[in-house]
């Protein structure tokens, strides 16, 4: 037999490989599919159907791919809205995988055409269920993609689902969510790597609510709704353009590279330190490790990405971004910064001062602006600095106005990665004088401006 899950880093979204008798399925593949040909390859299967288990918001599905690639039919879920490429998935609809079995089980509530796949071991017992976005380690899936006049019903919906369909599986069927733990697609998904229906009979907040009304008063909330996720459902009913091997982007002199400024957006992804030293004009600072996390709410589609990356594999930003939508950047900077500034090209920096300093700054009775760029979870869980304005960073370039510009900003976050991200956008936007504190929160030791 053949298993294996794949976790697609950043996203913390988790696909699924399962063969029997040299024969595979793949459910919710991501675009960059040579993970799943490699696998099946290696270990002698043919790839021969691809199950969705909904329409995804958080990525684009690499089902029209891995098709293209092998012939596997394609069978998507959310049968109700106009998919262009493979077939509606029906309810109780069934596949032989060899000796195994899998079993569609309609599964409406985070999207009103969601599936679940229940497999069957080889002497027909109930075995494993991949729930996609219906039940996660700790939690359950969002219900507010379709709206907030729909969060209700979606939520009705899901409870059906949750106490009438997946639950009297049987607890010891193991859970195969479509997430893990840091996904968007729900709140508070657990660090469990795995899971079961018992485990989460018992341990799953979401499932101990007392009847339907509390589970929909539970969990009919909005959360945040990043701006690429339109362009995942449209990608993923239409079906996104084909890639064949992975892109790779040109490498540009750094006269070339300047030469495409006006026209482009420039991504750094460098680590904060080092973007904070020296920089392209521009730039918008992403680390490479937050690309997935934050890309989707920064970088436009409608515009040509120019690349700096600290390294020659350039592999891991391409594959970023284009499980997000994003074509292959146009281009990157040859040699780095390096080749930049033997060239002679202006750059710019960001000043760092440790979290010390501004604490002992505010405790001399020195004034100081203070953005912190945590979530309000985050400052509910941690503490908040009394006096500091609280943007959460995804809401930054539609709060600009709130930010002063008549003396320093410090910034402020967990650590400083997502300051400088915060930073490299106000100078984009035509701020000057800020700083990003290194240290966040753990360093904080202020007597008059205090955790609260």
């Amino acid at each position: 037999m053949l298993f294996q899950r794949i976790e697609s880093e950043g996203l913390a979204q988790y696909s699924y490989l399962v063969g029997d008798s040299r024969e595979a399925v793949v459910i919710d593949p991501r675009r960059d599919i040579d993970v799943y040909l490699e696998a099946a390859t290696f270990q002698g299967y043919r790839i021969v159907a691809v199950l969705e288990t909904h329409r995804h918001e958080d990525f684009v599905l690499g089902s029209v791919e891995l098709a293209a690639r092998t012939g596997a039919e394609i069978w998507h879920a959310d049968g109700q809205w106009d998919y262009q490429y493979g077939e509606a998935v029906g309810d109780g609809q069934t596949w032989k995988i060899g000796r195994l079995k899998l079993e569609a089980i309609h599964s409406p509530g985070h999207t009103p055409g969601s599936m679940s796949y229940l497999l069957y071991d080889a002497d027909g017992n109930p075995w494993m269920v991949f729930t996609g976005d219906a039940l996660f380690a700790g939690d359950v899936g969002r219900v507010d993609f379709l709206g907030e006049d729909r969060m209700k019903k979606m939520a009705w919906l899901l409870y059906d689902t949750l106490h009438r369909r997946l639950l009297p599986l049987g607890d010891e069927v193991i859970v195969c969510a479509g997430h893990g733990a840091g996904s968007v697609c729900a709140g508070d998904i657990s660090d469990r790597l795995w899971t079961t229906i018992g485990l989460e009979r018992r341990y799953n907040p979401k499932l101990q609510f007392p009847d339907r009304d509390a589970f929909i008063r539970g969990v009919a909330r909005k959360l945040e709704y990043a701006p690429y996720f339109r362009e995942m459902e449209r990608l993923n009913l239409e079906g996104p353009p084909l890639l064949g091997a992975l892109p790779v982007p040109t490498p540009l002199t750094a006269a070339a590279f300047a030469s495409r400024l006006e026209s482009s957006l420039v991504v750094d992804t460098r680590m904060e330190l080092g973007f904070g030293a020296a920089h392209v004009p521009g730039a918008l600072s992403i680390w490479l490790g937050g690309l997935p996390g934050y890309a989707g709410w920064f970088l436009p589609y409608d515009r040509p990405l120019l690349l700096i990356h600290d390294c020659d594999d350039l592999s891991p930003v391409v594959r970023y971004l284009i499980r997000m939508g994003y074509e292959c950047p146009a281009g990157y900077l040859a040699g780095g910064m390096l080749s930049w500034h033997t060239a002679g090209y202006e750059n710019r920096t960001v000043r760092m001062v440790p979290v010390t300093d501004l604490c002992r700054l505010l405790d001399a009775g020195e004034k100081a602006y203070i953005l912190d760029v945590r979530s309000e979870e985050e400052r509910e869980t941690y503490g908040a600095i009394s006096g500091a304005l609280n943007i959460h960073l995804t809401l930054l370039p539609g709060r600009m106005d709130e930010v002063p510009k008549d003396g320093t900003v410090y910034i402020f976050c967990a650590s400083d990665l997502r300051s400088m991200i915060a930073a490299s956008l106000l100078e984009r936007a035509g701020w000057e004088n800020m700083a990003v504190v290194l240290g966040g929160l753990i360093g904080w030791n202020s007597t008059t401006c205090k955790i609260v």
